[in-house]
């Protein structure tokens, strides 16, 4: 069963498909190219929410659907939640 998802193998984040507990071995899948990933949870991701697919530093930029979403404000570890607690738009 997939539990998170990748739209663009360009992605650095995926989106969760179901909750996702600390500890879990996530199974994900790229949309794009059908290729499956694992990840690690370091944090429990609800349903909805991004999971680092990579580390990232402060300023660091994080792409979805092939677009920049925002920028990083708090590091962040590939399987954390990456939620507004670690991202911010650059619109304001």
């Amino acid at each position: 069963m997939i539990q998170f998802l990748v739209h663009e193998k360009t992605d650095t984040v995926g989106v969760a498909t179901e909750d996702i507990k600390a500890g879990q071995v996530a199974k994900g899948l790229f949309m794009d190219s059908q290729d499956p990933i694992e990840m690690k949870a370091l944090k429990d991701i609800p349903l909805g929410h991004k999971i680092a697919l990579k580390d990232f530093a402060v300023d660091d930029t994080v792409i979805k659907y092939g677009h920049d979403i925002g920028k990083v404000v708090a590091d962040i570890k590939a399987g954390d939640h990456v939620h507004i607690h670690n991202l911010k738009t650059k619109r304001w």
